[in-house]
């Protein structure tokens, strides 16, 4: 028996996931402003230190753990079993990492003399195809169903035949570093599996989350093994760290929400939580002469903090939005939180679109107070885009 959580809607929720998007859509559009400083910008590599854009991402993971549990028992209680359930996971984590597949080999590695259309119309043909297999048009009927469906998969088929890297044109799309939605796809894979697995329970999750940070502590240490199979493994360690945040977003779910009959006070949920975010701020300051604090190397420090951070920002929107009713500003970030996948692609769209144009913007918009201006402007126009798109139709995996 998975873990019953409250039947109330969440409100908090759906502002973290608003918010998370919107400031996504800005801090993308913001890394190509020159002259703004330094903690606005993803930290280097190896500066073992993080700022508020490191943390974009990792809001992400975050929000995705916590939607999970709400998620299952929607679909138990619509008569789903288990199988139905782990069918439904892979099925997702399938389309994130096609799109990521696609997204990342549309930005490098492809070979444009030997492309039969520019990269820029390769990639809008692929969003087009992208609308017709996981589109949801009007109220119920889903976009693509039978013919649709079937056009937009044979149209990534033949995209994915026209696409050629390498100096002789001979290579084929890598995952390379599967791109963003790659990686929440694989962090959802191993999140909901392992939600399935331990039914639930706070202690398998947090369990689970010990395995992840434990993981990249032994690719760390055979980063060199001379084993091809398991290199490639291993290699893959930041990917499996990150999935940490998408678990403990479940921990989170189940602190606040498990158990609605007979469990803990409001007063001892807030306090579990607070043990949840001591723990993490301790780990991850034990991890941190080891590994430092990199969102780059994907560093356990990195995900333990970001976490944390998470953590406190979400009990803080449930206290003002839920608990005290101040929920009505709410519905300004409702267009991203109800679809996100819209909002997080709609900028990708616009660029392919400027590419394919040959057109810039003007110098002024990516440069200084004028060019931040800007990235707020344009993300507040990617919100209301959203919002317009959404009234028609919708993504989903």
């Amino acid at each position: 028996m998975i873990t019953e959580l409250t039947r109330t809607r969440i409100r908090a929720i759906d502002a973290l996931r608003g918010l998370t998007i919107l400031v996504m859509v800005f801090v993308n559009q913001l890394a190509g402003v020159t002259g703004v400083p330094a903690w606005a910008r993803h930290m280097p590599a190896g500066a073992d230190a993080m700022s508020f854009v490191d943390v974009v991402f990792p809001a992400f993971l975050f929000i995705v753990g916590m939607s999970i549990p709400f998620a299952f028992e929607q679909r138990l209680a619509r008569g789903d079993d288990g199988a139905a359930l782990q069918r439904h996971v892979l099925g997702r984590t399938l389309g994130l990492v096609v799109l990521g597949l696609f997204m990342v080999n549309a930005e490098e590695g492809f070979n444009p003399a030997f492309m039969p259309l520019p990269i820029a119309a390769w990639s809008l043909a692929f969003y087009a195809c992208a609308w017709l297999v996981w589109g949801v048009y009007g109220a119920a009927a889903p976009g693509g169903r039978n013919l649709w469906r079937s056009v937009g998969v044979l149209g990534l088929l033949a995209l994915a035949d026209a696409w050629h890297g390498g100096p002789d044109g001979r290579g084929w799309m890598t995952h390379q570093w599967w791109g963003i939605l790659g990686l929440i796809g694989w962090s959802y894979l191993i999140a909901a599996s392992a939600y399935l697995a331990c039914r639930g329970r706070v202690a398998g999750l947090l369990a689970a989350t010990a395995g992840c940070v434990a993981f990249f502590a032994l690719g760390q240490a055979l980063r060199d093994a001379p084993w091809p199979g398991l290199a490639d493994l291993l290699a893959e360690r930041a990917m499996v760290c990150e999935t940490s945040l998408t678990l403990l977003g479940c921990v989170t779910s189940l602190l606040f929400f498990g158990r609605p009959q007979g469990g803990p006070s409001r007063a001892r949920r807030f306090g579990r939580a607070a043990l949840l975010l001591a723990g993490l701020v301790v780990a991850g300051a034990a991890l941190r002469p080891a590994y430092g604090i990199s969102k780059i190397w994907g560093t356990p420090t990195w995900c333990l903090y970001s976490a944390a951070i998470c953590i406190v920002l979400f009990a803080a929107l449930h206290w003002w939005v839920d608990l005290r009713g101040r929920s009505a500003w709410v519905r300004l970030v409702e267009p991203a939180a109800a679809n996100p996948l819209v909002a997080y692609l709609i900028p990708f769209v616009i660029e392919a679109l400027l590419d394919l144009l040959h057109l810039e913007l003007p110098p002024a918009l990516a440069q200084g107070a004028s060019g931040v201006a800007f990235c707020v402007a344009y993300a507040l126009a990617v919100l209301g885009a959203t919002a317009l798109i959404g009234r028609r139709v919708r993504l989903q995996l």
